[in-house]
């Protein structure tokens, strides 16, 4: 709690027992923590900017889907569900609207620790360099996290930017759904194929022109996903 440069965890669950185990963990591994126990306090604390949210989805004031889906619309925070909600459908629709991994309770505090490392990990590795495709219609800006489609700026979370980055870095290159979850989470996520496939979806429909015929990120069907863009000249 004392390093100034410790990145900051800001905790969402009205569980003080869960929060506190949460908290304890990750200011252990060096982050800083805050809670709030309700979603007008998390949206009030995100009035400052952190490097990651936890967030539960059963929350007294409001919908856990339903605070994601406004703090998805002001920033690209990686965000990790904390929910007993374990069906594979509610972990589609979860990373649907925005969010970049999914835990269920009852859960390990030392493996959502280790999530988190390796969701900040991922976010702080990206490189530092802007690159353009197809005449500028899709730029893309690794050290801001930033997009733009025709100039205009494009709203990724951070897990879709993983993935257009890591597909754009190997331009041609086929990489497997397996491949990109290692990639992208820094882990084997147990979130299965259309874990991927949903991030992809979102994605296209946000940078692509027509998301049915993509020209930058295009299914290899049977193996994975690849970029097709072409590099601009520097």
């Amino acid at each position: 709690m004392s390093n100034e440069k410790s990145e900051t965890v800001l905790i969402i669950e009205d569980e003080k027992k869960i929060s506190d185990v949460v908290a304890m963990y990750l200011d252990r591994e060096g982050f800083r923590t805050e809670v709030a126990e309700t979603g007008e306090k998390a949206l009030n604390l995100l009035q400052e900017p952190f490097d990651l949210i936890v967030l539960d989805l059963m929350l007294p004031d409001m919908p856990g889907e339903e605070l994601c889906k406004i703090i998805r619309e002001r920033s690209d925070v990686p965000i990790i569900m904390l929910t007993a909600k374990s069906g594979e459908e509610d972990r589609i629709k979860g990373l649907g609207i925005g969010a970049d991994d999914y835990v269920v309770k009852p859960f390990s505090p030392r493996e959502l620790a280790a999530r988190v490392k390796a969701q900040i990990r991922r976010t702080k590795k990206m490189a530092k360099r802007v690159q353009s495709f197809n005449g500028g219609l899709l730029t893309m800006d690794t050290e801001n996290y930033e997009v733009k489609r025709k100039g205009v700026p494009v709203v990724l979370t951070t897990t879709e930017f993983r993935i257009l980055a890591a597909l754009a870095e190997k331009p041609g290159r086929v990489l497997s759904r397996l491949q990109l979850i290692n990639m992208v989470q820094g882990y084997d996520f147990e979130g299965y194929d259309r874990t991927i496939d949903a991030h992809v979806k979102n994605l296209r429909h946000k940078i692509e022109e027509d998301p049915r015929n993509p020209i930058f990120v295009r299914t290899v069907y049977g193996v994975g996903y690849k970029f097709t863009g072409t590099p601009d000249a520097d």
